[in-house]
C-alpha cells in the first residue's frame, strides 16, 4: 500500500478543512479467471490487491458536501437533498451514486467532506470505480454510525454503478475490493454473494499485469449489449441465467440464437466451468493447469465473447511464445486494459522488457508493467506509516 498517497489526501484533507480525518484504503482488484460469467449469476475468481484509493473522511458542519478528487485537481460540491446524476463519464457520478443510494434506503446522513487519490492506472480493468465507490460507502458507514454491513455497503456501490454510471455490472468488483484477503484469491459464487478464499501458493512465479494503455469506445455499449444477449438466451431456456445452462441445453436452441449470441452463451457456459477447474488447481497447488486456463478463458473472450483487441491479442500471444510464463489472458470488461501474466519470477524482468520492445513496435505506443500484491479488501487505516 502506497503510504505517499495516504500522507497526501490526509495533509490535503487537514489543510482545506481543518479537521482530522477517518482514513480509508479501499483495493482495486484483478480477476485471476471468470470474466464476463458475474453479471450470469456464475463464478469469479478475484482478488483485492495492494493498488487502490486512498480516502480522508469526515462530518462537515456547513450545509453543504464537498469531494475533491486529489489527482484530477478536481471539486465538487453538493446539497444532499439535491443530488442527480451529472454527465456521463463523470467521476463524480460514483461519489453522487452511493450517496443516493444510501439515501434510497431511507438512512439519514449529514454533509461531510472527503478528499481522495488512487494510485490504480486508468483503463487498466482493474476497478478503480468499484474502489472509490467502496471507499465512500465504507467512509460515511463509519463517520456516521450507520450500521451498514459489509454486505449492504457492497450492494449500494453497485446500484450506484447501475444508476449513477449506467453501466449495468455485476458484484464482482465491488466484492473483491470490499472482502479482499491478503495472499488470497476468492472463489466468488455471483448468485449467493458467499466466497470461499483460496490461499495460493505461487511458489516461484508471480502476477503481472501489463496495460495495453488503450481503451475503445465501444467497452460499456458492448458490455450492455453482451449482457442483453446472455439474458434473451436464459429467457430461450427458461432458466435465471446462463448460470444454470449446460452446453447440452444450449445446442438445443441453437437454430433460434444468431451463431454470434451461440458463441457468448457457449462462451459464458465454458467459462463458468473453468473457475471450477481453477479452484481444484489452486487447491492442488497445480500452477500449470491454472496457466493453461487462463489461456484458454483468453481464447473464449477473443474468439467467442467477442470483448478483446489487438492489443490485448498481441500481448497473450507474446506471452505463449515465453516458456516461463505459464499463462496469461486479457482481464476487465475489454477492449483494451490490463493483460494478467503468470510468470516465473527469475524471468519476470525479462519479460517485462521484452514484452515492452515487442509492443512498441507492434503498435508505436507504450505498454506498462505493473506487480502486484494480493491484499486486504476496503479498511479503516490507523496510520500512516
Amino acid at each position: 500500500m502506497n503510504s505517499t498517497f495516504l500522507t497526501d489526501v490526509k495533509q490535503a484533507f487537514e489543510s482545506t478543512f481543518n479537521q482530522e480525518p477517518l482514513l480509508v484504503f479501499s483495493p482495486g482488484r484483478i480477476n485471476i479467471i471468470g470474466e464476463h460469467t458475474d453479471y450470469n449469476d456464475g463464478f469469479v475468481f478475484p482478488a483485492a490487491v495492494d493498488k487502490g484509493i486512498f480516502a480522508a473522511i469526515q462530518k462537515s458542519t456547513s450545509n453543504h458536501s464537498t469531494a475533491v478528487a486529489l489527482d484530477l485537481e478536481r471539486t465538487i460540491t453538493f446539497e444532499l437533498d439535491k443530488i442527480k446524476p451529472l454527465k456521463q463519464g463523470s467521476w463524480e457520478n460514483y461519489v453522487l451514486g452511493v450517496v443516493a443510494e444510501i439515501q434510497n434506503k431511507n438512512i439519514v446522513i449529514g454533509n461531510f467532506n472527503i478528499v481522495f487519490k488512487g494510485d490504480i492506472p486508468s483503463g487498466a480493468g482493474m476497478s478503480s470505480s468499484a474502489a472509490l465507490e467502496n471507499s465512500v460507502v465504507y467512509g460515511l458507514n463509519e463517520i456516521f454510525n450507520l450500521g451498514l454491513s459489509k454486505q449492504d455497503m457492497i450492494l449500494i456501490s453497485q446500484k450506484a454503478e447501475h444508476h449513477y454510471v449506467g453501466v449495468k455490472c455485476g458484484i464482482m468488483d465491488q466484492y473483491a475490493s470490499m472482502f479482499g484477503v491478503k495472499n488470497n484469491a476468492l472463489h466468488l459464487d455471483c448468485r449467493t454473494v458467499e466466497s470461499s478464499p483460496y490461499k495460493i501458493n505461487f511458489k516461484h512465479h508471480q502476477l503481472i499485469l501489463i496495460n495495453t494503455n488503450v481503451k475503445h469506445n465501444l467497452a460499456d455499449s458492448a458490455y450492455n449489449d453482451r449482457r442483453s444477449a446472455c439474458e434473451h438466451i436464459s429467457k430461450l431456456l427458461n432458466i435465471k441465467a446462463l448460470r444454470d445452462a449446460t452446453e447440452a441445453d444450449l445446442e438445443r436452441i441453437k437454430d433460434k440464437v444468431t451463431p454470434a449470441n451461440y458463441q457468448k452463451a457457449l462462451y459464458v457456459i465454458q467459462e463458468n466451468e473453468r473457475t471450477l477447474k481453477a479452484a481444484k488447481a489452486i487447491e492442488d497447488n497445480n500452477l500449470d493447469d491454472l496457466g493453461s486456463l487462463m489461456y484458454q478463458s483468453h481464447y473464449g473472450l477473443s474468439k467467442q465473447y467477442k470483448v478483446s483487441c489487438e492489443e490485448l491479442d498481441f500481448l497473450v500471444e507474446h506471452a505463449k511464445q515465453n516458456t516461463h510464463v505459464l499463462g496469461a489472458r486479457m482481464m476487465g470488461g475489454g477492449f483494451g486494459g490490463c493483460t494478467i501474466n503468470l510468470v516465473a519470477k527469475s524471468e519476470a524482468k525479462n519479460f517485462a522488457q521484452t514484452t515492452a520492445v515487442a509492443y512498441k513496435k507492434a503498435f508505436q505506443k507504450s505498454c506498462s508493467v505493473y506487480y502486484i500484491q494480493l491484499s486486504d479488501g476496503t479498511h479503516h487505516v490507523t496510520q500512516t506509516n
